[in-house]
């Protein structure tokens, strides 16, 4: 059983040239597990974890409705930002600079293949981690991600998550809010929920900015430990 996961930074990036890297990884791990099948090949597949983060860009899953996007062409462009209709679920989400995205490229069976367990263990991490920073965080009934302040009028979301399985591998992933530059979310119905606030760590913090490497070695120690694995 192969738990060994290769963590790689890749810094600022295009969201398409990072969705493209994720698909190549993805068929890689894919296409070695149907060689083994047909073949009996015996090849080990290999798990990935990528972080990145993304210029200002708005991305729809493929059950996401557009008119949750609130800017034609021309705004997007003023606002320097891109759109991607993409190929994981969810709706419509915002990623950007002060956000750290993470996406596990996965082969489940190493691990256990439920997808549901999988996002739960997600918003573990991220449960896991902000409660380092002292905060309460928590899942929203029906509402995939992680929350602030659930059930009350106060509730705001802080992280996202959307991804895609075939064949018990996994790609697309969570995207944090750490400094964030919220005024981005206005121009979106975020996954396509109303009348719900968004926040970032730092502001959560009353801090200019948090170390975004401290908050990516937590989430580490989280993964890790809830998923059994190693990190190299």
């Amino acid at each position: 059983m192969n738990k060994k996961i290769e963590l790689q930074d890749l810094g600022c990036k295009d969201y398409k040239q990072t969705w493209d890297y994720q698909e190549r990884l993805f068929k890689g791990i894919v296409d070695t597990k149907i060689k083994n099948r047909r073949e009996d090949a015996g090849l080990e597949t290999k798990n990935y974890f990528l972080f990145v983060e993304h210029p200002h860009v708005y991305t729809l899953g493929k059950s996401g409705d557009l008119s949750n996007l609130l800017l034609n062409e021309q705004q997007l462009t003023e606002k320097g930002a891109t759109f991607y209709k993409i190929n994981r679920g969810g709706d419509i989400t915002y990623h950007g600079p002060g956000q750290i995205v993470g996406y596990p490229i996965l082969d489940l069976e190493f691990f256990f293949t439920d997808i549901h367990k999988y996002l739960r263990l997600l918003e573990e991490m991220i449960i896991l981690t902000l409660g380092e920073y002292g905060l309460k965080a928590e899942r929203s009934p029906g509402e995939t991600g992680v929350w602030l302040d659930v059930g009350t009028p106060f509730a705001r979301k802080i992280c996202a998550m959307g991804v895609r399985a075939s064949r018990w591998v996994t790609m697309h992933g969570f995207a944090l809010n750490v400094n964030a530059n919220l005024g981005y979310f206005d121009h979106i119905i975020p996954c396509g929920i109303r009348g719900k606030a968004v926040t970032s760590l730092n502001v959560e913090l009353a801090q200019k900015t948090v170390d975004e490497a401290g908050v990516k070695e937590k989430l580490l120690r989280h993964f890790g430990s809830l998923f059994e694995a190693e990190f190299f």
